[in-house]
């Protein structure tokens, strides 16, 4: 059954059946293998195909290209693309085309187009390895696949190699950094190869040389994932409706040190309750969910296959284009319908469209320079000439930065009071604007912090290794923190930092706690209060003899805790002892009681090991809990066996220790 065919079909079915079948179809068609490099502040997600195509990973529109990476909901990518064309294409049928084109995103799934070959994640160092009260605590999965690798010009490199159908075979390497002035960006190595497979069967069916080829990129960004949340902006701002796209460097004679194209959050017509740019949560407490500039940068292109030298006239194309046109839509027949093709090289080949993107929106909203749901960003690298063998190379930088997350609460908060302030500007909301413009700046920052690492071989000075192994443990009276000696041998390891956040993982409150010499392998935090949960992260720091007397730290993304760890009370010694904390549970008053954590109710003074199972006042039992762990303290999230929240009512909690004494507690929840 073709496309078309099982469409018409659909069409047949109630809507519960259509929207299962689509979901089976679309994993049965773009089935692929994906992998995260989470080692600094920007993380990101990779597919094997060679381009990370909209939704492609899980059905979500704002998925990857993520910075703060140390907070949840910061991505800014909706969807990339690959494209690779030519002219005068003849196949090993002996069909000819004015323009042959094949794609990988944005929403093209690549299916007989692009064969994934080889994808593979290599490490120069082992990824700590981080436990709370014996488990392992993780949050994104970073498998690498090979042993460490010291001798690798990165502390993540992703090979993935791609045979297409064009007869081109592409080798990407993307490159990501831990250092501490180099973790918000990414460098996509791209080697194409006239190998002539066009089916991926490891022959040649073809041994010609492709004339007008072209290597075409969209970037469909949405910044950022947070701010398009609040309602204000809601679901058409994930989609990049008012995302606004800029370049520099488009001129073949450009001087600019920059070929780059980036964009923002931009101002959006159906947002009228107040100026959105930053995406302040206005409902709460105004801060910047969407502050973040996310672009890439040229490195270096082949002049030709030829000439290796970097070809500053590149990219020939800098463009934007409507994501949601017909030419970036999903058709696994387009690579042999030559309209389409030919429409689709004329996009490659444009050259460099003015006015930019940004010169026509202005100060005015973007959703209104758009005929859909947004524009995407493209770059295009050509013509070249590819005889049988011959290989092209383009070096990419993927960056993203702006304001920080604290100053994101702090310009948010001063906003929403109506009291923000930058440099002589007074009006609040054209302060707001011009701090997160500020974005900008930093972005082309990042840009040459890339391009200077990439022109010196990408021979970065280091930071002491981070520990291979980093735990946490739960106490009576403290919070032991231990680590392995892995780093001792570095010379340039002066000491140990240890900072410490209550209530969630992902906020502003980690504070240093304390830092330690060298020679030190653990640390017992006497600080900690009991009831709260506590996250922690450990830095190695160096003495700065590498780095021009500067210290490095290893990034707390290695060490950083996902789980929480608590101050425990010793056991109770008798029965009469147990409390219930709070009683009652009242759910007006959560900021008086266990800061960040929902409906947490605490059982103390039980015993070193019992079963506690919790009933209705009419006798249901409704969850049993077994205690294990020899302290005093058992917390409830109030939460039944059935994964359902409890109601108001009267509860009963009856304690049993394994000798078999036994008691019970009644507590009231209110809601």
């Amino acid at each position: 059954m073709n496309t078309k065919e099982f469409l018409m079909y659909l069409r047949k079915i109630n809507v519960i059946k259509v929207f299962t079948m689509v979901i089976l179809f679309t994993l049965m068609t773009n089935a692929q293998e994906t992998k995260w490099i989470q080692i600094g502040s920007l993380h990101g997600w990779f597919a094997d195909k060679g381009s990370e195509i909209e939704e492609g990973r899980v059905l979500v529109q704002q998925d990857g290209t993520r910075w703060p990476a140390f907070f949840q909901q910061q991505d800014c990518q909706a969807a990339k693309g690959i494209w690779i064309g030519c002219q005068n294409f003849t196949d090993e049928k002996g069909n000819t085309y004015p323009a042959k084109v094949i794609c990988c995103g944005t929403r093209a799934w690549g299916d007989g187009e692009f064969y994934p070959v080889y994808f593979k994640m290599a490490t120069r160092f082992p990824a700590t390895k981080v436990y709370v009260d014996g488990t392992m605590s993780t949050y994104i999965q970073n498998y690498v696949d090979f042993d460490p690798d010291p001798k690798l010009p990165a502390d993540r490199v992703l090979t993935n190699i791609v045979n297409t159908s064009m007869g081109i075979q592409m080798t990407r390497k993307i490159y990501a950094f831990s250092q501490q002035f180099h973790d918000n960006y990414f460098i996509h190595e791209y080697i194409f190869k006239n190998t002539g497979d066009v089916n991926n069967d490891g022959k040649a069916e073809l041994n010609k040389t492709l004339e007008g080829v072209y290597f075409y990129f969209q970037n469909r960004w949405s910044v950022a994932r947070e701010g398009c949340s609040f309602p204000e902006t809601g679901d058409p701002t994930r989609w990049g409706i008012n995302c606004v796209n800029d370049a520099r460097g488009d001129d073949e004679n450009s001087t600019d040190p920059f070929r780059a194209i980036f964009a923002w959050h931009g101002k959006y017509s159906k947002c009228t309750t107040h100026d959105n740019i930053g995406a302040p949560n206005f409902r709460k407490d105004g801060h910047l969910g969407a502050a973040q500039y996310v672009g890439w940068v040229t490195l270096h292109a082949d002049k030709s296959a030829e000439d290796k030298s970097d070809d500053r006239r590149q990219p020939r194309t800098v463009s934007y284009e409507e994501s949601d046109d017909n030419l970036n839509r999903y058709d696994r027949s387009d690579q042999f319908n030559s309209t389409k093709m030919i429409a689709r090289y004329a996009w490659m080949t444009k050259g460099y469209v003015k006015p930019r993107h940004a010169d026509l929106v202005k100060d005015g909203y973007a959703d209104n320079y758009t005929k859909s749901g947004g524009l995407s960003a493209a770059i295009g690298y050509g013509p070249y000439t590819m005889k049988p063998g011959d290989s092209i190379r383009i070096v990419i930088a993927e960056a993203v930065n702006g304001l920080s997350r604290e100053m994101c609460y702090k310009i948010g908060a001063d906003w929403l009071a109506k009291k923000c302030v930058f440099g002589s500007i007074t009006d609040n909301d054209k302060a707001k604007n011009a701090w997160v413009a500020t974005g900008r700046d930093s972005l082309f920052k990042t840009f040459q912090l890339a391009i200077d690492n990439f022109k010196n071989g990408m021979k970065l000075p280091q930071p002491p290794l981070p520990p291979t192994k980093f735990e946490v443990t739960s106490g009576g009276d403290r919070i032991t923190l231990s680590w392995s000696n892995s780093s001792e041998s570095d010379p340039t390891l002066k000491s140990y930092r240890i900072y410490r956040a209550d209530s969630t993982w992902d906020n502003l409150n980690y504070k240093l706690i304390a830092e330690v010499p060298k020679g030190t392998l653990k640390y017992d935090d006497k600080t900690a209060v009991r009831g709260y949960s506590y996250y922690y992260y450990l830095q190695c720091v160096g003495d700065g003899s590498n780095n021009n007397g500067i210290p490095l730290v290893s990034n707390r993304q290695f060490t950083q805790t996902y789980d929480p760890a608590y101050l425990m009370r010793a056991a109770g010694t008798a029965l009469e002892q147990i409390r219930v904390v709070p009683n009652p549970y009242n759910i007006k008053a959560q900021s008086l009681q266990y800061k960040g954590e929902k409906d947490k109710i605490m059982f103390l003074n039980i015993p070193p090991v019992c079963t506690i199972k919790i009933y209705t006042e009419r006798g249901d039992l409704i969850k049993t809990i077994e205690h294990t762990n020899g302290s005093g303290d058992e917390a409830w999230n109030s939460i039944t066996e059935y994964n359902q929240v409890v109601v108001s009512g009267v509860y009963i909690a009856y304690f049993e220790t394994p000798d078999g004494q036994s008691t019970y507690r009644k507590f009231v929840i209110i809601r």
